[in-house]
């Protein structure tokens, strides 16, 4: 796998905050909700623009309740469920971002796939693992900042896809962090620290103001001491319901993007950066060994 892209290098941040990113962004969404899309779906700009897609397959991995359904439904602008159950079988979902590149200024419809797969159905049947690791493009490995054993899990589901997968694009996410214990993030609306503005600050980690919450099974020193080992990206998701549009009910569709475009648009320069390095468009410089 190509050594990670400083951040910022590769899509243009913020630029969906934009009056050109809005533009865009409006194929995704219809009367300030979310748009779902099928599989042999895709989004139409209005008028007609030429614009290219790059598509993904990513695998969501982690412990069983770690989040993994909520972060794709986080992510694809659906509800976030309340209460856990096992996901019995491989769900896919898709996911439009469009973002601007920085070398270019071209704008690019990145097209993610994400599979996600129950720990049990995994580890029954073998088939499942296969189909869900075939042709991936990514791995999203997630702990929870409420189980410190699934972040203590994390270097060795990482050294495992490495030898089966070495040419994959990697990123880790911390979920549940502690403003959605205190219930800060629903009832006042606070959105802490993970923004790009952070994510530029701290190249592969969301860390600054952390620890002033309150305690957590993972401290700070120790996602800084993971990131100085493996050198990879380290983002945090709310695990909680959406913000709502007026009605009370209807998830509001461009809230819910803002809290997530981070993740959306640190995919989409992993994936991006990877497949330049492929195609030889980029040098490759040695990845650094965890030790």
């Amino acid at each position: 796998m190509a050594r990670p892209p400083v951040p910022g290098s590769v899509v243009v941040p913020n630029w969906h905050e934009s009056a050109e990113g809005k533009e865009y962004l409006a194929c995704i969404l219809r009367k300030n909700r979310r748009r779902v899309f099928g599989l042999l779906e895709r989004p139409v700009l209005l008028p007609p623009v030429s614009i290219d897609t790059a598509s993904y397959k990513i695998f969501v991995s982690g412990k069983s309740g770690v989040g993994k359904t909520a972060l794709v439904a986080k992510l694809a602008g659906l509800e976030v469920p309340v209460v856990h159950h096992e996901t019995t079988g491989i769900q896919t979902t898709v996911v439009f971002w469009p973002a601007k590149l920085q070398a270019s200024s071209r704008v690019v419809m990145f097209r993610f796939e994400f599979w996600d797969c129950g720990e049990s159905a995994l580890k029954k049947f073998d088939h499942m693992l296969l189909a869900c690791m075939e042709n991936t493009d990514a791995f999203l490995f997630l702990f929870s900042f409420t189980d410190r054993a699934s972040f203590e899990d994390l270097p060795g589901q990482l050294a495992r896809i490495a030898g089966e997968a070495p040419g994959v694009v990697r990123m880790v996410i911390g979920s549940k962090y502690p403003l959605d214990i205190l219930g800060k993030s629903r009832s006042q609306g606070v959105r802490g620290p993970a923004s790009a503005q952070a994510w530029n600050s701290a190249p592969g980690l969301l860390l600054k103001g952390f620890d002033q919450y309150m305690h957590t099974d993972v401290p700070e020193r120790d996602l800084t001491a993971f990131r100085q080992a493996w050198e990879l990206p380290l983002l945090r998701v709310k695990s909680v319901p959406g913000r709502r549009l007026a009605d009370g009910r209807t998830l509001d569709g461009r809230a819910g993007l803002a809290d997530v475009a981070h993740i959306l648009n640190g995919l989409a320069e992993q994936l991006w950066h990877q497949d330049q390095v492929a195609a030889g468009l980029l040098p490759n410089p040695p990845e650094s060994a965890p030790e």
